[in-house]
């Protein structure tokens, strides 16, 4: 009889709500228990409201590989602290984790970002691509709508709306969250990124924001982690490649075009559905899959949304109306707060909206994430 793997998951929001469910239908892996730090008798829209459990220890005890799926860089950082120390691997849904401190990580134990979100589908279509032969010069992601300052109201109605935290669709909304994505695929990857901030063309359709990004990363010599931002086209990710010359007419003939740039689309991604492969891999003795490398070159800064004056406090940085994140490169940008760390941090100084922070800006308190950063910003 195979063997039932236990999965123990930290998160209890809209994405660990799903892969829950999503477990439910496999033979082979078990949730065993879900840590939260909500009441668990208030839990009661949570699916399985037997496992939560408010204790690490009891996490750790009953599983055999963690999923770390919270979206709280802080809290995330020090549970992963603990389940690496207790020699279990950690698959991580959370790039907001990765860029912020998933670095500190590498090299003390096993920690992998899954399959299913843009990242984790990138670095699958890149190992596909790669093996055909194709030189990537894009990593790109579709987003179909951006709005660097949405107002509360909008975002209490789409929050409603899609069962998402407050938190979650203003992040995915003032383009936070796609930062966090590429800056991790560029780490991962070994990409870097064109502008701070990235790109982000505006296109009607995918092939034509695909090619001006390809034409924007041969002029400078480096392939570059990007996205397009295109209403009418899936929600899906992308690469534009180049190939030997030898294989033009073949190409052609499999309707890829004449080139140079060959465009590679994979036009959905399914989140909690795709963690299952990940989990599997790791458990049959897979490598790391993706993750921010030991010595990242790009990090995602907090630049105000609004004026923001000293004795101000800032309670989340992540999806809040008070900051965004851009990618920057660390080199080019070595003051620069992450807006991963910025979590009841207390201003300082007077910030002009637009205006990146910057550590002497801002007063955040001691954790082992903002620990971290500081390890990972001397190497760099």
């Amino acid at each position: 009889m195979e063997c039932m793997r236990r999965i123990g998951i930290v998160g209890t929001g809209f994405l660990a709500k799903g892969f829950v469910m999503a477990l439910e239908e496999q033979k082979d892996l078990i949730v065993s228990k879900v840590l939260t730090r909500t009441s668990i008798q208030e839990r009661t829209d949570f699916p399985r409201q037997d496992l939560l459990t408010n204790s690490v220890d009891e996490l750790i005890d009953n599983s055999d590989l963690i999923v770390e799926c919270s979206g709280d860089v802080i809290h995330a950082t020090d549970i992963v602290d603990k389940v690496l120390s207790a020699s279990l691997a950690v698959v991580t849904m959370n790039s907001e984790l990765q860029v912020t401190t998933g670095s500190y990580f590498v090299g003390r134990g096993f920690i992998t970002e899954a399959e299913g979100d843009q990242p984790g589908c990138l670095a699958a279509l890149r190992e596909n691509v790669v093996q055909m032969g194709f030189r990537p010069l894009v990593y790109g992601n579709i987003k179909g709508f951006l709005n660097h300052h949405p107002t509360r109201a909008e975002m209490e109605f789409w929050a409603r709306k899609q069962n998402l935290s407050l938190e979650q669709v203003t992040s995915f909304t003032d383009g936070t969250k796609i930062q966090f994505e590429q800056a991790l695929v560029a780490n991962g990857l070994g990409a870097g990124i064109a502008v701070p901030g990235l790109l982000g063309i505006a296109s009607e359709d995918v092939n034509t924001g695909a090619q001006a990004l390809a034409d924007r990363a041969k002029s400078l010599g480096y392939p570059i982690s990007d996205y397009i931002l295109s209403p009418k086209s899936p929600p899906g990710i992308f690469i534009v490649a180049e190939h030997d010359e030898r294989q033009k007419s073949y190409l052609r003939y499999y309707k890829m075009g004449d080139g140079p740039y060959y465009i590679l689309l994979r036009n959905f991604h399914l989140g909690h559905l795709e963690i299952a492969r990940t989990i599997r891999s790791v458990l049959n003795g897979g490598g790391v899959f993706l993750n921010n490398t030991e010595n990242p070159a790009i990090s995602v800064a907090a630049v105000a949304k609004r004026p923001l004056d000293p004795g101000d406090i800032i309670r989340r940085g992540i999806g809040s109306f008070d900051v965004r994140g851009i990618a920057v490169r660390i080199a080019d940008n070595p003051d620069h707060v992450p807006i991963g760390l910025l979590a009841n941090a207390l201003i300082r100084r007077h910030i002009e909206p637009e205006q990146q922070i910057n550590f002497d800006d801002v007063e955040i308190p001691e954790s082992l994430a903002l620990h971290a950063w500081r390890e990972t910003g001397q190497k760099v």
